[in-house]
């Protein structure tokens, strides 16, 4: 790049006089002199520099302007990725120390579980937790079974009204086109129709019944259950820690070892105190529980009951008594299908 600069330079006027002498001033001769040195010592183009002094300047007057930053740019940058570096390995430690405890807290349990099975472990027991628990379990299969079989009730049941539907309405048509037998057909369609018609208002009730024993199963007894296994995991948890904590306790007295009993016992006292209040949650729940079936199944069972007894009785103002004592609505005039068969 200087080279062809300095080629340039060569090849620059020569001022001529007016008698065609190369007659040049001082000062151009001067000016010459110092173009030629800033081509042969002047700054590289291809980079920009800041000349210090005139053209004259020797080269520790030049200072390229890729030396030149500011004060902060380079600590700016450096602390960006210092402070993403810490948060990355500060994330990184924290899933450690988290699979770290996990693996621990699932040793310790696994070991506690497989020394009870095998009995060679002790297990805390409150017995008569446990029994209520066992007692819920045992409602809890018996009532699903009186689920299965209402619903079973009631899809045969539907069947029975379609099919008594369909018979009516084929009475009625032939009632048309017989004239000889028109009476006999008009008597069993309008007895058909009747029929049907008390049909649907029991199957309403009957699937009332059906959704608050569904809901009585599986939503609160086992919102119930929930708790239980939450309590039963607590409780194997805290003996974990408890076992954990007498093995340390009969072991050397050395500071290594005291330092560790301190941790058991933290762990132990951590673990007993949500042990308790798991145990204290079952025990409420269970209480209200029992309450709530006993006032759901009281009303449930006399709506059953006064259902199924007026409809066979064909007491058809009685049953439709019942439905409005138990709040029950049904499907409104003129519907192709009763309501229940849309909540299935």
């Amino acid at each position: 790049m200087t080279d062809g600069i300095m080629s340039k330079a060569a090849t620059m006027e020569i001022p001529i006089n007016s008698n065609g002498d190369t007659g040049a001033l001082a000062e151009d001769d001067g000016l010459e002199q110092d173009l030629q040195q800033v081509m042969v010592s002047g700054p590289n183009l291809n980079e920009t520099s800041i000349v210090s002094g005139g053209y004259g300047g020797t080269a520790e007057g030049i200072i390229p302007t890729s030396s030149i930053k500011g004060p902060n740019m380079h600590h700016s940058s450096s602390s960006s990725s210092m402070a993403a570096e810490e948060t990355t390995r500060g994330v990184a430690v924290e899933k450690i120390e988290a699979m770290r405890k996990w693996s621990l807290n699932t040793y310790k349990c696994t070991k506690q579980m497989i020394s009870e099975r095998f009995g060679r472990g002790s297990r805390t027991v409150d017995l008569e937790l446990e029994a209520q628990i066992e007692l819920l379990r045992d409602t809890k299969r018996k009532y699903e079974n009186v689920l299965r079989l209402a619903q079973a009730l009631t899809n045969h049941f539907y069947n029975m009204v379609q099919t008594q539907h369909s018979l009516g309405d084929t009475f009625a048509d032939l009632s048309q086109k017989s004239p000889e037998l028109r009476d006999e057909f008009g008597y069993n369609a309008e007895t058909q129709k009747l029929l049907c018609k008390n049909g649907e208002t029991l199957l309403g009730a009957i699937n009332f019944f059906v959704s608050s024993i569904n809901t009585l199963v599986n939503k609160t007894m086992e919102d119930t259950l929930m708790t239980i296994k939450m309590y039963e995991n607590a409780r194997l948890e805290f003996d974990a820690y408890r076992s954990d904590l007498e093995e340390l306790s009969l072991g050397p007295r050395d500071a290594v070892a005291m330092a560790r009993i301190d941790a058991a016992q933290q762990q132990y006292q951590v673990h007993k105190e949500k042990y308790e209040r798991l145990r204290s949650d079952v025990t409420i729940k269970l209480k209200f529980l029992e309450e709530n079936k006993v006032k759901v199944m009281h009303k449930q069972l006399l709506l059953f009951h006064n259902a199924i007894s007026a409809y066979f009785a064909g007491n058809q103002q009685q049953l439709e008594q019942t439905l409005k004592q138990f709040n029950v609505k049904l499907r409104p005039p003129g519907a192709d299908k009763p309501s229940w068969l849309e909540e299935q």
